[in-house]
């Protein structure tokens, strides 16, 4: 059975920072036909962030091994050299962080520009007021619920004020005749809190370490997955 919240369908979209690296291929196969719906992917320079991942030939090489979309979210400054090598290799949203750019409404339309859904990410401690003013060009909000940088942190529960602060504003954005905007949390992410999340107002779900750190024995990431689901299915 299908979940689903005011604004939509929840969307789970497990992240490849917790995947097995030797073997990424068979991993987010594993994870598509477990039935998520994103393959999440943590772009990281050691600048933006203390730590470094993987960049676009890394994409590249996952992109033959689904269907699914590829959900890139950069933790990189500067911004724009970066988009369209991941539009060329496979992306199909892009997202980054409003303070890596210095200029967000270009980056975001250049993104567009690239056939790619477009978005802006926020860390705990980043005020909302960027949203004030590049409304029309979002498909997607981010919000970090953990400090970005590395897997397996604590989820920061302060996120959930400002969950339901953005679903707000998406809310009166869509009702005043402006497109639909996704509303995605990453960070600490578990079965047993993602029911409270969706309830906060995201759609949207970024599971690393609870996705890939700890399959069923019987089931492999189908019953990690499909406990997610039943959760998400108690959310009024």
């Amino acid at each position: 059975m299908s979940t689903v919240s005011s604004s939509g369908a929840y969307r789970i979209a497990p992240s490849l920072l917790s995947a097995d690296f030797a073997r990424l291929g068979e991993e987010v196969r594993a994870v598509e036909a477990a039935g998520v719906d994103l393959i999440h992917f943590d772009v990281m320079d050691n600048h933006y962030v203390p730590n470094l991942t993987v960049g676009p030939l890394v994409c590249e090489a996952i992109r033959p091994h689904v269907s699914i979309p590829i959900d890139v979210h950069l933790m990189v400054r500067p911004v724009d050299r970066l988009v369209g090598d991941f539009a060329k290799a496979g992306a199909n949203l892009i997202t980054f962080h409003p303070e890596a750019s210095d200029h967000v409404d270009r980056t975001l339309q250049l993104i567009r520009d690239h056939g790619c859904k477009a978005g802006l990410v926020f860390n705990p401690a980043t005020p909302l007021g960027w949203l004030d003013y590049v409304m029309p060009k979002l498909d997607i909000v981010l919000l970090m619920s953990v400090n970005p940088g590395f897997g397996g942190q604590k989820f920061i529960a302060s996120t959930l004020g400002k969950l339901a602060e953005v679903r707000a504003r998406i809310d009166r954005h869509v009702a005043g005749g402006g497109q639909p905007i996704w509303l995605e949390v990453d960070g600490g992410v578990r079965v047993d809190n993602i029911a409270a999340i969706a309830r906060a107002g995201a759609d949207t779900f970024v599971a690393g370490s609870a996705v890939f750190g700890a399959p069923d024995p019987d089931r492999g990431y189908r019953g990690v997955v499909g406990r997610m689901r039943d959760a998400l299915a108690t959310v009024d």
